[in-house]
């Protein structure tokens, strides 16, 4: 994890913090990420990389679904929130929780006629994610976006998105519903 935080990151997460989700339009919800990512590429040092887990978490815990299916419906916001969730999977990972746990994880995501496409391997206590589809996938993981998004940041039951068939598995199913217990997931401010 990064030790120091530079005066970007603590702007951005006060921003978050001080957010009114609930009143935004999905319109306008985009519309604010997609200021910050313009910053952010803009070299203005905030951007959505700079928001801590936590205040990410919470931003989703606050937002509804039709607010994160504004992002998945974006292209540029979609590959975005998917590359730092990835990105973050390692820094959240807890090899203890994870011992003699050899995985690859192939993860699709619709996006339009095709797949957002990304892949995740635990193996010798170490987890790495990206877009890299080189290896054969033990289980394969089609979700929605907005569905994922959720899931990754600890605001949906991920059982209960089996069950309902949200989340669909190709391949070895018990290791793809183990895979959340691998991670240390902050809770949305406030919950128990």
């Amino acid at each position: 994890m990064r030790a120091a935080h530079s005066p970007g990151e603590h702007a951005v997460n006060g921003f978050a913090r001080t957010l009114e989700v609930g009143k935004l339009t999905p319109e306008q919800f985009v519309q604010v990420l997609e200021t910050l990512h313009m910053l952010g590429t803009a070299g203005a040092g905030i951007d959505i990389a700079s928001l801590t887990t936590q205040s990410l978490v919470d931003v989703v815990a606050a937002a509804t679904r039709e607010q994160l299916k504004g992002i998945a419906d974006h292209d540029e916001l979609r590959a975005v929130f998917l590359d730092e969730i990835f990105r973050r999977m390692s820094e959240h990972f807890r090899p203890e929780r994870a011992r003699h746990v050899d995985i690859v994880v192939s993860w699709r995501f619709p996006a339009g006629d095709d797949f957002d496409r990304y892949q995740t391997v635990i193996e010798d206590g170490l987890c790495v994610s990206s877009t890299d589809l080189a290896r054969t996938p033990d289980t394969t993981i089609t979700v929605a976006v907005e569905d994922f998004i959720r899931m990754a940041t600890g605001n949906a039951a991920v059982a209960a998105m089996f069950v309902t068939g949200k989340v669909k598995v190709k391949g070895e199913y018990a290791p793809a519903v183990r895979l959340s217990g691998y991670f240390d997931i902050p809770k949305p401010t406030g919950a128990d």
